[in-house]
């Protein structure tokens, strides 16, 4: 039954319904339910209570949650989930923070320095943007803040770096995204690695001409803070070594063909608790805990796959997709235009919504469209992902600052974390922009390594 305007209705009522605060995953179930029995309901079916659970929507609910849980690519998920919360619960993180604390101390803002390079490695061995932003908040917000860091200043590193997980490979957000386009999980964490190494730096060349200009932001350390230099080695030596080959041995083994994803990240998994047991950190109540999160967590991306695929389907059926679809290439647009208006929708949907009903509902609008513009997926995938940043910066429901806000409290207001956050949204325009000028940044690793993409 093709009614465009049911599923025009659908959309603006599921949108609706997630900014008043509904969970996400049930209401694209219920909206796909509800909708579905409606697109698929045929007169006078119903003669009996039992018929009335004859129709499709049932069928089409079943098969989609089926169709979730046998698929291979999504086996990653729990198993990079499980390896990012052991290394958490193994006391990696603050050693790793100190460690580079100490070896930046001769850089301007070198405590931010120190806090956007942990981050970007605990964010990548994890993954979980509420768990690196609230360990980074109660590790070294407090840091800087003794250290008489500006705390404006301070919250907005804490608050990038903390989203630089979804972006930097080994991804989460990468497998769902492959998941729902259809494309090799492999080749988009090699489109990956430069694009996300480009935004990390940024940030850190930000923060360096930021102190410079503005040295009252981030003060030096006192020299009776600083321990010998053999001290420094040694930390360094068991801190980040360790973690960093953990996560260039899973990426290695990805990107070189010798492993899948899903096998990658069971060594990954493997290897965080080899490193917890190493540390001294391995117990059975965190192995329990780091598996009940996962277990927890992994859920949710399942019954958001199942909800989203359900909601997706009756959309389309109703003709949503199409009705979009051809909407935008009434206006004749360049490639060009029609990226720029693509990414500024995502930008715009960031405000009230977080990457994963984004990526879910909406970018599966404009991928079959990619085609009519002669645009790369896999381009567009890593336009796609430097976009979703913003998702977790972008006030109102910039829901980094809130998971700041939530482990400081009265430490700090919600008002200052957003201030904080605004240079690192310019930042990650300017990073698309060069991503655009530049497409080899995006393709010419996966280019390399898989040989050039054929449609």
């Amino acid at each position: 039954m093709t009614n465009p305007e049911v599923a025009l209705l659908m959309l603006t009522l599921f949108i609706f319904l997630v900014m008043l605060g509904f969970p996400v995953a049930f209401t694209l179930l219920a909206m796909g339910v509800g909708f579905g029995y409606y697109a698929y309901f045929e007169a006078g079916s119903i003669q009996t209570i039992s018929d009335a659970f004859t129709n499709k929507i049932f069928y089409l609910l079943n098969q989609n949650t089926y169709s979730v849980m046998e698929n291979d690519t999504l086996v990653a998920i729990p198993l990079f989930l499980f390896m990012g919360y052991v290394v958490e619960r193994a006391n990696i993180v603050n050693r790793l923070f100190y460690a580079l604390q100490m070896a930046a101390r001769n850089l301007p803002g070198s405590m931010a320095i120190a806090a956007l390079i942990t981050c970007a490695v605990f964010s990548t061995a994890s993954g979980i943007v509420g768990a690196v932003v609230t360990l980074m908040g109660l590790l070294a917000f407090p840091a800087m803040a003794k250290a008489n860091y500006d705390k404006e200043f301070a919250s907005g590193v804490i608050c990038a770096g903390g989203t630089l997980g979804i972006l930097i490979p080994p991804s989460i957000m990468l497998i769902v995204y492959a998941a729902i386009a259809e494309l090799s999980p492999l080749r988009l964490y090699a489109a990956a690695v430069f694009p996300g190494f480009l935004l990390a730096g940024s940030y850190i060349v930000y923060v360096i001409i930021r102190v410079l200009l503005n040295p009252s932001l981030a003060p030096k350390p006192r020299d009776e803070d600083i321990p010998p230099r053999l001290t420094i080695y040694f930390q360094l030596l068991t801190s980040f070594v360790p973690l960093t080959v953990l996560i260039m041995l899973v990426l290695g083994a990805i990107l070189g063909g010798l492993a899948t994803p899903a096998e990658a990240a069971a060594m990954g998994a493997l290897g965080s608790l080899v490193l917890a047991f190493l540390y001294r950190s391995l117990t059975w109540g965190m192995v329990k805990e780091s598996v009940y999160l996962t277990a927890k967590a992994t859920a949710m991306v399942c019954w958001l796959f199942v909800g989203s695929w359900t909601f997706a389907s009756v959309f389309s059926y109703l003709g949503g997709h199409e009705i979009i679809e051809q909407f935008i290439l009434s206006f004749e647009l360049a490639p060009w235009q029609f990226l720029v208006l693509v990414q500024l929708i995502i930008f715009l949907l960031g405000w009230p919504l977080e990457w994963s009903e984004i990526l879910i509902i909406f970018v599966p609008i404009f991928l079959p469209m990619l085609d009519n513009f002669h645009v790369n997926p896999y381009f567009f995938a890593m336009l796609v992902a430097l976009n979703l940043q913003t998702s977790f910066l972008t006030p109102p429901m910039a829901m980094s600052a809130y998971y700041l806000k939530g482990v400081l409290g009265k430490a700090i207001e919600l008002i200052q974390i957003f201030k904080g956050l605004m240079p690192y949204l310019a930042i990650v325009i300017m990073c698309m922009v060069l991503m655009y000028q530049f497409p080899g940044l995006a393709l010419w690793l996966p280019d390399y390594l898989f040989g050039p993409y054929v449609p």
